[in-house]
């Protein structure tokens, strides 16, 4: 086998080998979308089907009902994960331009101090007596921002390799020729050549903050302030109860149809699909950005 007909071999297993691998993505999200359409005797009879054999939208109608209590939800994740997002990318830029300038002070210790945090933490309750009763930040939109999310390790250290690799120092040492002080500096130069990773850790900072509903578990009692994740996790569980317990509840409540397998895929589909709207727009660049990382980091 000569070295042409090896590289097409090596680079057919390639392309069946990133098939599959974009089968395994793909196939499961259809189904779920397909199982969201399916009608529940049917899905409960036949299972989940790619061709379901009859179609229905109960579960969506079912969902509309409770449409200002969603629409309310979105609104306030909406807000979280742009408030948090944003909140996340300064501090995370203030953070690691500096460590990534070598003559900074105490370089060493400080980056020992933030690489801790990623290893070791206080625990559950220490951390929910702190916010809670030290910072009163409970039932508060902060709740959903401030814990565990607006601050990582990670994405500081991710964005100081960014800077040490990519950047030249001498593009940096010209500016400050030039009079450029250093948050003119970092404002003027360096995000400029960084928006390839900061797209990135926006994407997946932004997911984080979309996806969470732990931190509204432990925090927040306030309706007002549930995001979709919350308010989608809370109907799920008040139909498997009412579900079970039709029979407590009289022969009212035992003869409304409610959805309760076909539910779980239309939820899921409502809370995934804003994502899905967002991220075609962001993709080149967050494929850059993992790009980069994955080879300078």
């Amino acid at each position: 086998m000569n070295i042409v007909q090896h590289d097409k071999l090596q680079q057919t297993l390639m392309h069946i080998f990133m098939i599959i691998l974009v089968l395994c993505c793909v196939l499961p999200f259809l189904l779920m979308v397909m199982a969201s359409v399916t009608d529940e005797e049917t899905l409960i009879r036949n299972g989940y089907s790619f061709f379901p054999e009859k179609f229905s939208l109960d579960t969506y109608a079912y969902l509309w009902k409770s449409a200002s209590t969603i629409g309310r939800g979105y609104v306030m994740t909406i807000a979280v994960t742009v408030i948090g997002t944003f909140c996340n990318l300064v501090i995370t830029l203030l953070f690691a331009y500096p460590l990534s300038r070598k003559d900074l002070p105490f370089r060493n210790a400080i980056s020992f101090f933030l690489f801790f945090t990623m290893l070791f933490n206080g625990g559950l309750v220490p951390t929910y007596m702190m916010y809670a009763n030290t910072f009163h930040i409970k039932d508060t939109i902060w709740a959903l921002i401030v814990p565990g999310l607006m601050m990582n390790a990670f994405y500081v250290i991710m964005m100081r390799t960014f800077f040490s690799t990519s950047i030249p120092d001498s593009l940096i040492e010209a500016a400050k020729l030039d009079g450029a002080r250093e948050l003119k500096v970092l404002t003027k130069v360096v995000i400029p050549l960084s928006k390839p990773m900061i797209v990135t850790q926006v994407l997946m900072v932004g997911l984080g903050y979309w996806n969470d509903w732990m931190n509204g578990m432990y925090y927040v009692s306030d309706q007002k302030l549930f995001t979709i994740q919350m308010i989608l996790n809370n109907m799920i569980n008040n139909i498997q109860f009412l579900s079970k317990n039709a029979a407590l509840f009289g022969a009212d409540v035992a003869a409304i149809k409610t959805p309760t397998v076909g539910i779980r895929m239309a939820i899921a589909v409502l809370a995934v699909l804003p994502i899905l709207i967002i991220y075609p727009f962001l993709q080149k660049y967050f494929v850059k950005g993992i790009v980069i990382g994955g080879v300078k980091g």
